[in-house]
């Protein structure tokens, strides 16, 4: 986790350092009518979400798991939403909107055995993100904070007969690193967009007996999120 993080900081300074100087620039750009878009860009997303889910360690198990109980998450797809605004044509700060749902399933010790069930994610992101002017094509990368919100998660079938009653997954900040590209269709600010993002962030799994913690693991989440649509800068 040190290291996306360490990446993650010195992005961020990186691009917040020549923010001001930036923002001077634009100024002097939209007060020659030389700037080439509005300050905000929505994107609308076909998005891949494709975790990891990984056990990265055992805390407690008082029900005997195999000693080689390995687990997967699910891909998903779904659509999301980027609100986007630029401080200059170079610089920008992104938000994302999506839900996203996923089973975790035993991989080996518990071969296809359900694990947690319709666990929903809120991937809370904030990117700082540099544009590079490149003509038709207009490349970017950003980084930022990331923090996962579960909501409704529910203990897979598989985990009912062990009398398990309760599930949950603890709420994480994480790191993003993102990059991608917009392609301009026309001059109205509507454009292809294509884009990639790593989350570096895990979770806790605890699955309760009644009021008894019977399971407690770490998982390694790390997703790639892709998504491509249209964007509409104005």
């Amino acid at each position: 986790m040190k290291l996306p993080v360490t990446i993650a900081a010195f992005g961020l300074a990186a691009l917040a350092a020549p923010l001001s100087a930036h923002a001077q620039d634009r100024a002097g750009y939209e007060r020659a009518g030389q700037g080439s878009g509005g300050h905000v860009q929505v994107k609308a997303f076909v998005t891949g979400v494709l975790p990891d889910g990984k056990i990265s360690d055992v805390e407690t198990d008082i029900v005997g798991l195999p000693a080689d109980t390995q687990t997967k998450a699910n891909d998903n797809v779904v659509p999301t939403i980027a609100i986007e605004y630029f401080f200059t044509d170079a610089i920008s700060v992104e938000t994302i909107c999506c839900l996203t749902q996923h089973d975790v399933d035993g991989t080996t010790g518990l071969p296809g055995a359900e694990l947690v069930s319709d666990a929903k994610l809120v991937p809370a992101t904030v990117t700082l993100k540099y544009h590079a002017d490149l003509g038709a094509v207009k490349p970017y990368v950003g980084a930022g904070p990331a923090y996962f919100i579960w909501i409704d998660e529910q203990p897979g079938a598989a985990t009912l007969p062990l009398g398990v009653t309760d599930f949950r997954m603890s709420d994480e900040l994480g790191v993003a690193l993102q990059a991608g590209v917009d392609i301009p269709l026309n001059d109205s600010g509507l454009a292809l967009s294509i884009d990639a993002k790593r989350y570096f962030i895990d979770t806790t799994a605890r699955w309760y007996a009644g009021d008894t913690l019977a399971i407690e693991t770490e998982h390694k989440l790390d997703p790639w999120v892709i998504g491509a649509g249209l964007a509409w800068r104005f």
